[in-house]
């Protein structure tokens, strides 16, 4: 090897180096993520995850001189085997006050089957104001073949819920659960 080579194969072996280094710390850091979102989440009280735990204790204290329009969407998938709508479409509530919406679901298929129903609200900066005490979306249903039940959510809107926000969008995406994952619950 000649000297001139020498400089150009440490520059090569540093580059190297450098490049393994940046795609270990590329690969820790996707596995931080989803700790780190967790922890986001809980801090802030914003996320997914919040519209899907249940409270642990809501003071009912109603702010009757105000109204909150709560719009009720449901969907299923395209090709699905599901009859899914709420009952009535908009719930007028007065923050703080424990209110209900009824939802019906039918199984369209003759065969027995599990449904999982996915929440989200919008506008999505309220999920920290809108409290679940109880919903059908906390755990999968089971129907039998052409079976139609009534599901029900119980919620509060937090009397916090900024003034300028008066009406919120609930909606609720169901789903036939595959059998794989039933086994595994």
């Amino acid at each position: 090897m000649s000297d001139d080579s020498a400089p150009l194969e440490q520059q090569n072996r540093s580059l190297t180096r450098r490049l393994w280094l940046f795609a270990l710390g590329a690969f820790g850091f996707g596995f931080a993520l989803v700790p780190a979102y967790s922890v986001l989440c809980s801090v802030t009280q914003y996320g997914d995850r919040k519209l899907l735990e249940k409270p642990s204790s809501i003071a009912v204290a109603p702010v009757l001189d105000r109204n909150v329009t709560i719009e009720l969407i449901s969907s299923v998938p395209t090709v699905g085997e599901w009859e899914f709508h709420p009952e009535i479409t908009t719930v007028t509530v007065h923050p703080g006050q424990l209110a209900e919406a009824k939802f019906s679901a039918r199984n369209l298929s003759a065969q027995p089957t599990i449904a999982q129903a996915v929440p989200s609200l919008a506008p999505g900066s309220i999920t920290q104001f809108f409290h679940k005490t109880e919903c059908f979306c906390f755990t999968p249903q089971s129907f039998t073949g052409g079976q139609t039940r009534e599901l029900t959510v119980r919620f509060i809107v937090d009397p916090k819920l900024p003034r300028d926000v008066d009406r919120v969008t609930l909606a609720y995406a169901l789903f036939t659960v595959p059998p794989q994952k039933v086994a595994r619950q």
